[in-house]
């Protein structure tokens, strides 16, 4: 039980300064093992009354007790005595404690001299108390109850009551409400104050913020009442019952890009007495679990509104493999809480370049590199690249190649290498290389890169005169011709190139670049020297925007 004093710092100063200055010692009559006096003050359960504590040898036959004020100096008149004193504890009269009442005219604090004698005749004189007597007002408050002792969810408010009583020393007998009396009540964590009607009847209320609560009541400082005495009310021990919890989630896992924020949504409820129903405005938090399994860092948070739906935005900030959405909180007073498993996978962003070049043989030569910043990725085991080509370059990707990336350095920011040389399946496409990506690494295309090379062919060719006279002049015609899309177009003002293989020979040889006129006809003349085989194909100049012909051949005949 705990008590304070409304007492004035220039009172207590003299409390201390006249108790002990000044005073002589309890004279005793010299015999051996007389009384002891070990101290004597006020209950504050029994106002008006004074408790005096002593031992002896011999059985303790007579007490009396003196009173002064704590500024009385040595000499001056008591203000009153006691020795209507009775055995209150202890086996018998030569050890316990000692009652009798006391009455003195004014309230206030008293210095306590005690006076002994034993059975034996053995007399202490005058014993000093090392405690004063504080002859005041006792504030008390005897019947503090809170409503419901256990609260739950459907009802949380306790509602807390008493009556503050003050009992005046000089008339104990005669307890009364105290009126306009502020109360100071503890409630765990919290703090409440209260006032006293005219009946001395206060109360109040609170919400738990805690599972457990003691609850303790204390009467303050009243002008009506000074420098009383309160007594703060036994600790009660109050508890709240927690109600079970349930929750939906539409998706326990997440595959989120770096940089973008997906969303879970669901329904919370709470178990009453009711049966099940929404759990408004609670908290549904998203934490990534640590090593040892526990709530290691927050990763996002809501809560239900009033119907128990939310809605959690997640950012794909701090990626959790492991992870756990959690409904409620622990700790809280009125509901318990209900986690399921999640998990929180984020592709990291990845840049990647390409350049590619078609030749004219229809070879695609490609290079490029792909590359992270985040320290947090991890290269997977195996990454690839897969080039892609469209006829218009917005739709229809179909794939040509996969293509390795060359891991050297596995680091934020360092390039990985691939690159390819093949014949391409259309030599008039748009073309784009796409890092492939997995859980930790998104995907990342190149802009398309249209290249075109024309096929070109050579039709209608022949040699003439055939046969021709040795050393005499011959002449080539034909046409040169590139298609653009399913037209075929003279390809004029170009230089296809001319070959020759003897007869009897496996191998051909150049011989000249021809010409072509506007209209792709081709333009050239040779001398007749042997029989053979001339041959003419586009495959010397291309330039790069065609792709080489096919040879055409005709035989000559040379006399």
């Amino acid at each position: 039980m705990r008590r304070s004093t409304f007492l004035a710092a220039a009172t207590a100063t003299a409390l201390s300064a006249s108790l002990f200055a000044g005073l002589l010692p309890a004279q005793a009559d010299g015999a051996e093992g007389g009384p002891v006096l070990s101290g004597a003050d006020g209950w504050y359960s029994q106002p008006g009354m004074l408790f005096v504590s002593a031992h002896s040898d011999s059985p303790l036959t007579r007490i009396t007790a003196h009173f002064y004020p704590l500024d009385a100096a040595a000499g001056d008149p008591e203000a009153g005595s006691t020795d209507d004193f009775t055995q209150y504890s202890g086996q018998d009269a030569r050890s316990g404690v000692w009652r009798a009442p006391v009455h003195l005219a004014d309230l206030g604090d008293y210095r306590v001299t005690v006076d002994l004698r034993d059975a034996s005749g053995a007399t202490v004189t005058g014993a000093l108390s090392p405690y004063p007597l504080e002859y005041r007002t006792v504030v008390t408050i005897p019947d503090l109850t809170a409503t419901p002792g256990v609260a739950d969810y459907l009802h949380q408010k306790v509602s807390v009551n008493g009556t503050v009583l003050a009992a005046d020393p000089r008339h104990p007998e005669a307890s009364a409400p105290a009126v306009g009396m502020p109360v100071d009540i503890r409630a765990g964590f919290g703090r409440l104050t209260a006032t006293t009607a005219a009946d001395g009847r206060f109360s109040t209320a609170f919400v738990p913020t805690q599972r457990y609560i003691t609850l303790t009541a204390s009467p303050l400082a009243a002008p009506a009442y000074p420098g009383a005495i309160d007594v703060t009310t036994p600790a009660q021990q109050l508890h709240t019952t927690q109600a079970p919890v349930r929750f939906s989630a539409s998706s326990h896992a997440l595959n989120l890009k770096q940089g973008t924020t997906g969303t879970v949504s669901g329904h919370a409820e709470i178990q009453t007495a009711s049966g099940w129903q929404p759990l408004p405005h609670t908290p549904i938090t998203l934490f990534g679990l640590g090593r040892n399994g526990h709530a290691g860092f927050l990763v996002a948070r809501a809560t239900t509104d009033s119907s128990g739906s939310y809605t959690l935005r997640v950012p794909s900030d701090n990626p959790a493999p492991t992870a756990e959405l959690m409904a409620g909180a622990s700790g809280m007073p009125f509901q318990g809480f209900a986690t399921a498993p999640f998990s929180l996978h984020v592709a990291y962003t990845t840049w990647i370049e390409m350049s590619a070049a078609l030749d004219d043989d229809a070879s695609l030569k490609v290079d490029g590199y792909v590359s992270y910043e985040d320290a947090r990725a991890h290269w997977p085991t195996r990454p690839t690249v897969t080039l892609q080509y469209s006829k218009n370059g917005r739709s229809g990707w179909k794939n040509a190649a996969t293509l390795p990336v060359t891991i050297r350095h596995n680091k934020p920011l360092w390039q990985e290498t691939f690159a390819r040389t093949f014949t391409t399946p259309d030599s008039n496409a748009y073309w784009r290389a796409r890092f492939d990506g997995n859980p930790d690494f998104s995907t990342s295309t190149t802009k398309p890169e249209h290249l075109r090379r024309y096929a070109t062919r050579v039709t209608g060719f022949h040699v003439s005169p055939d046969p021709v006279r040795r050393s005499r002049p011959i002449t080539f015609s034909g046409l040169l011709q590139y298609k653009d899309g399913t037209t075929w177009k003279p390809l004029a003002h170009d230089s296809p190139a001319l070959y020759f293989r003897p007869r009897g020979s496996t191998a051909y040889h150049f011989v000249a670049d021809l010409g072509t006129d506007g209209h792709g006809r081709l333009v050239g003349m040779q001398t007749a020297g042997q029989d053979g085989t001339w041959a003419v194909a586009f495959d010397r100049q291309t330039g790069d925007r065609y792709l080489r012909s096919a040879r055409v051949t005709d035989y000559v005949d040379v006399r």
